[in-house]
């Protein structure tokens, strides 16, 4: 048997073998998207995990054997939002008698499966800016969302797609008469000491400057950019990281947290896409345990990662921030190391290597 059959095998006729097997950590250390990875550890609670349904457990494995990987993750995404767990295994019991592959799965799902007629929350949620671009959603009564669209459609071209349109008149509304301030990157310049020299002589076009909110540029669009007077220099060594600072306060002062922002420019958790700017600095070291507020011992970290983080060294739970190599890492509870994929200032201007394991 070959790779790609084997590959095949385990996510198909083997689904359940492969699922009792799983090991988020190893996963995640693998390489493997992090919701995926955080999917298949949730299914392997479903059918191996600790529940009081025990004998509804046993009828789905034995229900699920021939089913897909895929189709298994199919049917708790059709039944996650059934609050009542007995009605959860009820779902999932049917849902494991039906025949005919992923398709057949869908269309019982739609048909089994209550719709949720309550009304969405009102909210705006940012997506991580992917080639210069940024996404948002937002959600609003359907009165103000109609006439959100409506003031965006005002005067477009009919001969020409109207998404982008739309777009660029929403922006103008929204930024028009100066009555909305724009997020104007700081002019912190996140760059190794030789290439400092470099764009300082107007030579460093190719040098790609960190933002802290999770945004680059290079040093031409830098200098080009109207910053005003005052230009502040982030100097970075390639093994200590963010030179410098104090240590007395148990709060970061500005500059530390600049700098911390510069060194990851997004929560340092795997798969997190929280700007550093919403971010905590965290204390890699806790200040409980002696951890001093210098750049070598601060991370910037969502709300939520840094709630969870196992801030005792002996406590394997959800894991922990470390630095290495001047920026921070995730270590898992079994001691793998996993670098959110929005790699941080070290990473751009020294490049990156596979972390040792923990």
């Amino acid at each position: 048997m070959n790779s790609f059959a084997a590959l095949v095998e385990a996510m198909s006729a083997s689904a359940l073998e492969t699922l009792a097997g799983f090991d988020l950590d190893i996963a995640l250390a693998a390489g493997f998207a992090p919701d995926r990875a955080r999917a298949l550890s949730r299914l392997q609670a479903v059918y191996f995990g600790p529940t009081k349904f025990t004998r509804k457990q046993r009828e789905a494995r034995s229900r699920a054997s021939g089913f897909s990987l895929d189709e298994l993750l199919l049917i708790e995404r059709r039944i996650a939002k059934v609050s009542d767990v007995a009605a959860r295994w009820g779902l999932r019991l049917a849902l494991l008698e039906v025949e005919g592959g992923y398709r057949a799965i869908e269309q019982a799902a739609r048909d089994l499966v209550p719709s949720d007629d309550s009304p969405a929350a009102d909210a705006a949620k940012f997506g991580p800016a992917r080639g210069g671009k940024k996404t948002l959603h937002l959600t609003l009564d359907e009165r103000e969302i109609t006439d959100i669209e409506y003031a965006g459609r005002q005067g477009i071209d009919p001969a020409k797609p109207a998404a982008e349109q739309i777009a660029r008149n929403l922006a103008s509304i929204f930024f028009g008469g100066g009555g909305v301030a724009r997020a104007v990157p700081r002019p912190i310049l996140a760059v190794g000491l030789p290439d400092f020299v470099r764009i300082m002589a107007g030579e460093g076009d190719d040098v790609v400057l960190a933002l802290s909110d999770g945004t680059t540029m290079t040093g031409a669009e830098f200098l080009a950019a109207q910053f005003g007077d005052i230009l502040e220099v982030a100097a970075f060594h390639p093994e200590a990281g963010a030179v410098n600072l104090y240590r007395t306060e148990r709060r970061a002062n500005k500059k530390q947290r600049d700098l911390a922002k510069m060194v990851s420019p997004v929560c340092a958790f795997p798969g997190c896409r929280h700007g550093a700017d919403a971010c905590e600095l965290h204390h890699v070291t806790a200040w409980k345990h002696g951890g001093e507020t210098n750049m070598d011992n601060l991370a910037p970290l969502c709300r939520y990662h840094n709630r969870i983080n196992d801030d005792d060294p002996w406590r394997k739970k959800r894991g922990r921030i470390v630095m290495i190599r001047g920026a921070p890492v995730w270590i898992s509870p079994r001691g793998y190391p996993v670098k959110n994929t929005n790699h941080g200032v070290m990473d751009k201007l020294f490049g990156h290597e596979k972390a040792p394991r923990h």
